[in-house]
C-alpha cells in the first residue's frame, strides 16, 4: 500500500471515531460538565446565600448585643438608683431612730433630774428638820409638822 492509501484510510477511520465520539462518547461527557457546571453554579449561589445569611445574623447577633449592652446599662441604673434610694431610706430610718432615742434620753434625763431634785428636796428638808432639833434642843415631831415641812419642800 502507498502512502495515499494509508492516509485515505487514516482519514476514513479518524472521520468514523470523530462521527462515534460525536455521536456517542461526547454527550455523556458534555451532560456530565454541564451537570458539573450547575452544581458549581448553585454551589457558589448557595455560598452567596449563606454568606448574605451569615452577614445579616452577623448583624442581628450585633444589635442583640447591643440591645443587651443597653439593656444591662438600664438594669445596673435602675439598681444603682434603688441603692441610692436603700441608702437614703436607711438614713431618713436612722436619724428619725436617733431623734426618738435622744428624745426619749432626754425624757428620761428629765425624770431623773425631777427625782434628784425630789430627793434633794427630802434631804434638806431632813436637814433642815435636824438643824431646828439641834437649835431647839428638843425633838421637833414631823407627823405632827407635816404641814410646816410640806410648804418648806415646796418652797426649796
Amino acid at each position: 500500500m502507498s502512502i495515499n492509501g494509508t492516509l485515505l484510510a487514516q482519514a476514513i477511520v479518524f472521520a468514523l471515531l470523530v462521527l462515534f465520539t460525536m455521536k456517542f462518547v461526547w454527550p455523556p461527557i458534555a451532560a456530565a460538565l454541564d451537570e458539573r457546571a450547575s452544581r458549581i453554579a448553585e454551589g457558589l449561589a448557595a455560598a452567596d446565600k449563606a454568606k448574605a445569611e451569615l452577614t445579616l445574623a452577623n448583624k442581628r447577633v450585633e444589635d442583640e448585643l447591643a440591645k443587651s449592652r443597653n439593656e444591662t446599662v438600664q438594669r445596673l441604673a435602675d439598681a444603682d438608683r434603688r441603692a441610692q434610694a436603700i441608702i437614703e431610706d436607711a438614713k431618713a430610718r436612722a436619724a428619725e431612730e436617733g431623734n426618738r432615742i435622744i428624745a426619749a434620753a432626754k425624757t428620761e434625763a428629765d425624770l431623773q433630774i425631777v427625782k434628784a431634785r425630789e430627793a434633794l428636796r427630802e434631804q434638806v428638808a431632813a436637814l433642815a428638820v435636824k438643824g431646828a432639833e439641834q437649835i431647839l434642843r428638843k425633838e421637833v415631831n414631823a407627823a405632827l409638822h407635816a404641814d410646816l415641812l410640806g410648804r418648806l419642800k415646796t418652797e426649796l
